[in-house]
């Protein structure tokens, strides 16, 4: 018996490195049937509203990889997982952070994040990390310049088209702490979101936004 597909929803690199990464189990939204086990959102939000109503009528979970969607206000009766990222090592970082960052507050802080030159959209990883902190978003340093990232951050240059990179430093002085992540092409996203799916179907979820990083400390992921 197959197994029904998960649904990508999306046309940047994400959602395509999704699709090749899942194959054969994912196929585009454009390709839908009624026969799928849940939708993968990585677009720009245009279609959230047909996609909401989809999983609504299906009692479909939906992953939400995007970020600045204003998902929390459209999400009526659907269990949603927002994730700020799909590698699960990067979201154990994460969940690590939420619940020590704040023994860090007053303390002098800088946030740094890199990534590929043509990535335009909110970094929400960063944005997520920054709270933790307790740092405003507007004070996270975002660098898209190769040279930059090549020199100054250390980023292989065979990496540049495709990365995602997070420095914290916090203290000054004689005292400091330095934390940073580098996560370099696709394929730990793909694995992840097939997780993050298998956990979602696995669980009975409420019809509302849930946050990945509870998947974690319920020890689902």
């Amino acid at each position: 018996m197959n197994t029904p597909p998960l649904l990508i929803a999306g046309s940047g690199k994400l959602a395509r490195e999704l699709l090749a990464g899942l194959a054969p189990d994912a196929r585009p939204w454009r390709d839908r049937t009624d026969a799928v086990r849940a939708v993968v959102h990585a677009g720009s939000g245009r279609e959230l509203p047909e996609i909401l109503r989809f999983c609504r009528e299906r009692a479909l979970p939906l992953i939400e990889l995007s970020t600045g969607t204003g998902i929390a206000d459209l999400a009526d009766g659907v269990p949603v997982v927002v994730c700020a990222n799909a590698n699960l090592l990067m979201l154990k970082f994460m969940a690590m952070l939420a619940r020590c960052g704040p023994w860090f507050r007053g303390e002098p802080m800088r946030l740094t994040e890199s990534h590929q030159a043509g990535k335009t959209s909110v970094p929400g990883t960063a944005v997520a990390l920054a709270a933790s902190l307790g740092l405003s978003p507007e004070a996270i340093v975002s660098v898209r310049d190769p040279a930059q990232q090549s020199g100054g951050l250390g980023i292989p240059a065979t990496d540049l088209g495709r990365h995602a990179f997070h420095r914290i430093e916090i203290g000054e002085g004689d005292c400091r702490l330095r934390l940073e992540t580098l996560v370099t092409g696709g394929a730990p996203y793909a694995e992840g979101v097939r997780r993050i799916v298998g956990a979602a179907l696995a669980h009975p979820l409420e019809p509302r936004c849930h946050d990945v990083v509870e998947f974690i400390d319920k020890g689902w992921l």
